[in-house]
């Protein structure tokens, strides 16, 4: 069972990664708008957003209650 003070930790950890989420997509929408973008860049700034993605949802699954089977 997770204690009050780790679901305070994880629901400031999950509220972090989707604002450094939205930042990402900004930026990668910048950088794509412009002409001569660093491709590479994109892609990497693409996979650490799914990265984060993928990090939020871990923490959610943490959050939830075990439902018997």
């Amino acid at each position: 069972m997770v204690h009050t003070e780790d679901i305070e930790s994880i629901k400031r950890r999950i509220v972090e990664l989707q604002v450094e989420h939205r930042d990402l997509d900004q930026i990668i929408a910048m950088l794509t708008a412009q002409a001569g973008a660093d491709q590479l860049q994109v892609r990497r700034l693409k996979k650490r957003k799914l990265q984060i993605k993928d990090s939020i949802t871990l923490l959610q699954i943490q959050l939830e209650p075990d439902i018997p089977a």
